[in-house]
């Protein structure tokens, strides 16, 4: 079992929090550019900072900067979870990862080509359908600029927040409460909560956390009955990839030099669209991936206990595994 892994490695409670100080000092450091670069743009401009929405503010730098920027205190985040896991857990990249002896790739790909094509046919579909709410943004230099960010530094961001929630706390929080449930709920709220300073929020309204938690929920459902991060990482990667490319708004946390840009004012119809996926496609893919990976005994998988191998202790990590110790 994917939360049972951490018992393979040193997994006493104060580790998990101070590994989590750790990685959040990690990301406010790293999000020091991005606030310094912003400052220097006001002061420039003379544009008073105080009152302004978010989105409104990442406005205020060039599109590829902002991106560039805003991604890279994610990437440092990434930097030092994994520095947390190897030297204050003595845990592997595969023992954060999955419960099998290896990460499987394919469960990657599967996922991430199943909701790339996915994700791209709505944005396809909806200006096929309105095409008056949209605008040709494609511009040739711009666009590869975007393309090479968007390749380093988006699954740099995405993995990051699913060796976060769906990696790190599921198994910390899992060993803790004994069971699978607290885990998945707090994980899933917490993912949300993220996501609270998003200008999205500022222009829909608290009722879009609806989306984000309920995408947490899913993506740790997927995390539980899969027994490992494989098919999360690849959703995750996808969906924040191909909306960088193919379609951004003036109001959205993705401002960037993509294919498509969205014109159109937020309204309650835009809300519906965003919120229907977590009640209507997201139960569709766990059906189609439980018929393709034999998913079985929902019930335990997702709300049983956690109990610790009797032969398992901490003195025996990491002194006859030379495995523990690399990354």
């Amino acid at each position: 079992m994917y939360i049972e892994q951490a018992f393979k490695v040193l997994h006493e409670w104060w580790r998990y929090f101070i590994g989590l100080f750790i990685v959040i000092l990690a990301v406010i450091a790293g999000q020091i550019p991005f606030a310094a670069a912003v400052f220097m743009k006001s002061y420039e401009t003379g544009e008073d900072l105080q009152g302004l929405d978010n989105s409104t503010v990442m406005s205020l730098l060039e599109p590829n900067l902002n991106l560039f920027l805003m991604l890279l205190s994610f990437a440092v985040g990434l930097v030092a979870l994994l520095f947390v896991a190897k030297f204050l857990h003595k845990q592997t990249v595969v023992q954060l990862t999955t419960a099998r002896s290896k990460i499987d790739w394919k469960r990657f790909w599967f996922s991430f080509f199943l909701w790339g094509i996915i994700s791209s046919g709505f944005i396809w579909f909806d200006y096929f359908m309105s095409p008056e709410d949209y605008v040709l943004n494609f511009k040739l230099v711009p666009f590869i600029i975007l393309l090479l960010i968007v390749v380093i530094f988006i699954p740099l961001q995405t993995s990051f927040e699913e060796y976060l929630f769906r990696g790190y706390l599921m198994q910390g929080i899992g060993l803790v409460a004994k069971n699978r449930w607290v885990p998945l709920l707090v994980t899933s709220l917490a993912f949300g909560l993220l996501h609270i300073a998003n200008p999205e929020v500022d222009k829909l309204g608290y009722s879009i956390m609806i989306f984000y938690i309920g995408t947490g929920l899913f993506l740790g459902i997927m995390t539980l009955m899969d027994d490992g991060m494989e098919l999360s990482l690849g959703f995750h990667a996808a969906n924040n990839f191909f909306a960088a490319l193919l379609v951004s708004a003036d109001w959205t946390a993705l401002q960037t030099h993509s294919v498509l840009k969205d014109i159109s004012e937020p309204s309650k119809d835009m809300l519906t669209e965003m919120v229907l996926p977590v009640f209507l496609v997201f139960p569709i893919l766990l059906l189609i991936m439980s018929k393709k990976y034999g998913w079985k005994n929902w019930k335990d998988k997702l709300f049983g206990s956690i109990l610790e191998p009797e032969r398992e202790t901490i003195k025996s990590i990491g002194n006859n595994d030379e495995n523990t110790t690399n990354l």
